[in-house]
């Protein structure tokens, strides 16, 4: 693990919260890999912080699906399937497509901007090749989406199941192809987000997750065919 600093000190009052947003990261962006025992005695000396917020942290980040609990043996990185993917993009597909066509009704002009100006960092990631950056802004971009949607029942529920494909959404993001793709309908959103086109914004996000699930899936058995034989 990483040197402990200063700035790697948590002093905030949600100590558990805190960590899951310190934590979540490093597994999404495979710095913990699926399978993996995830440090926990590592983890407390790097943030500072006892085994009970980490243990709290590690319950959140279970019920996300980004971790399992095994009694007495601690918590390990999950594994994200192809079966998981099938079941999980479909329904996410729907809620997103829902979340925009609600959005185009009640967002806000200032929303709106901001959704562009977010755009455009992105894009400005895009063209660095900086996918940390691509990928939290991209997230960000759906987020603020839902957000303008204004139903609290569709965020919460769109966002954990969100949780559970980040993993893989940033794995699959590393294929040139499919990364120049899901920017031309990055462009799509937002013009149809600037346009308030509930129904076309409703239709690219649908298509938008669909070819993501592909993208994912094709990662996914490229990822099971490059492991060595037992």
């Amino acid at each position: 693990m990483d040197a402990i600093t200063d700035t790697n000190a948590i002093e905030r009052r949600s100590l558990h919260l805190e960590l899951v947003e310190r934590i979540r990261p490093l597994i999404v962006e495979s710095q913990l890999k699926p399978g993996d025992k995830v440090p926990e005695k590592d983890l407390c000396e790097r943030f500072r912080v006892s085994r009970t917020p980490m243990r709290e942290a590690l319950k959140v980040l279970a019920a996300e699906g980004l971790v399992r609990l095994e009694p007495n043996r601690g918590a390990w990185v999950t594994v994200v399937t192809v079966e998981e993917v099938e079941e999980v993009f479909p329904v996410l597909g729907a809620l997103e497509a829902l979340s925009g066509e609600l959005a185009c009704t009640n967002i806000t002009d200032a929303e709106i901007s901001h959704v562009r100006w977010l755009h455009d960092q992105m894009m400005q990631s895009y063209t660095d090749r900086n996918l940390a950056d691509y990928f939290k802004t991209n997230q960000e971009i759906h987020r603020a989406i839902l957000l303008a949607a204004k139903n609290q029942s569709l965020t919460n529920t769109c966002q954990a199941l969100s949780a559970r494909m980040q993993r893989a959404r940033y794995a699959a993001n590393l294929s040139e192809e499919r990364w120049a793709s899901a920017v031309r309908e990055h462009e799509q959103i937002i013009q149809s987000l600037e346009a308030r086109d509930g129904k076309q914004l409703s239709h690219v996000l649908v298509q938008h997750m669909e070819n993501k699930k592909k993208s994912v899936i094709k990662w996914l058995m490229g990822a099971a065919e490059q492991k060595p034989p037992k």
